[in-house]
């Protein structure tokens, strides 16, 4: 399976390319851009810095082109990533496979039907209440997606990434074992 996968607002750091490692090692093919030229943040305030810096719509018009260009089967985001996942998907109206790693993106927009998402988020959450949550789940599965909301009490935002301080093992290995198994079942 083609897997383009989409980093958070910290960057394309390590943790990223790990993730890539651990789905080529199960055979999938994988291509995670970098969509802000090599810069990087090691904090939250110089992540959204360098969010900003960029701007949302630019980011969104290279996560497109990264999509129109390499076609994946899958779309993959962490974070920010997430959000520009569901975003393109909702737009372009493919591919149907969406993972989410750390968050979501508002649930008040048309929404391409037969879609199955995958998404893991901590409870509680600092970028998504239990409310939006809940609405956004509703919205899909009203639009006949396929939703599968894994949540993850006690962690922090970003439980995956093992060199930041929301970083929980236990939890980082949940949703690793979940989506492995969960991509395999779509082969």
């Amino acid at each position: 399976m083609r897997i383009l996968v989409l980093h958070s607002a910290y960057g394309l750091r390590p943790a990223i390319h790990a993730a890539s490692s651990r789905m080529e090692a199960a055979g999938h093919v994988v291509h995670a851009p970098d969509l802000y030229d090599g810069a990087t943040a090691d904090t939250l305030e110089r992540a959204l810095a360098l969010r900003d810096a960029v701007g949302r719509e630019a980011l969104l018009d290279r996560a497109l082109a990264e999509v129109e260009a390499w076609r994946p089967d899958v779309l993959l985001g962490f974070s920010l990533g997430a959000s520009l996942v569901q975003r393109v998907a909702v737009r372009r109206g493919a591919p149907p496979r969406l993972v989410l790693f750390h968050g979501i993106a508002e649930s008040d927009v048309q929404l391409p039907p037969r879609m199955d998402l995958l998404a893991h988020v901590a409870q509680p959450d600092d970028f998504a209440s239990d409310e939006e949550l809940a609405a956004w789940r509703q919205a899909f599965m009203r639009a006949g997606a396929r939703v599968e909301l894994r949540r993850y009490p006690g962690a922090g935002h970003l439980f995956t990434d093992p060199d930041l301080p929301d970083f929980d093992e236990a939890a980082a290995e949940s949703a690793w074992d979940s989506t492995l198994r969960w991509l395999a079942a779509g082969d």
